[in-house]
């Protein structure tokens, strides 16, 4: 690994947490979004959790990693998507 490579991108093509598809976070539909990641979290033999909360955990993580170089609108827009994610799944707000 190269030392201008993130760690965090390390952790998103290795972890155990899920198989992403590719490009899953550049989409600028929320429901798209959610929907993949409902798609890999159900699928995925990577994962530990439950599909719900791995699906919401790579979420967050992608945001997280992203922080203040993440623009408002693509914020939105994954911010948006958990809303979706959550729909998905059967869930509410508060869950």
């Amino acid at each position: 690994m190269t030392a201008t490579r993130k760690w965090s991108a390390e952790v998103t093509e290795h972890s155990n947490a899920m198989d992403l598809e590719d490009h899953v976070f550049e989409s600028d539909d929320a429901r798209k979004i959610a929907a993949s990641l409902k798609r890999s979290a159900e699928h995925s033999h990577r994962r530990k959790a439950e599909p719900f909360q791995s699906a919401m955990s790579m979420l967050n993580f992608y945001i997280n990693r992203a922080g203040k170089n993440l623009p408002a609108a693509r914020k939105k827009v994954l911010e948006d998507a958990k809303d979706e994610l959550r729909s998905a799944f059967g869930r509410d707000k508060d869950d």
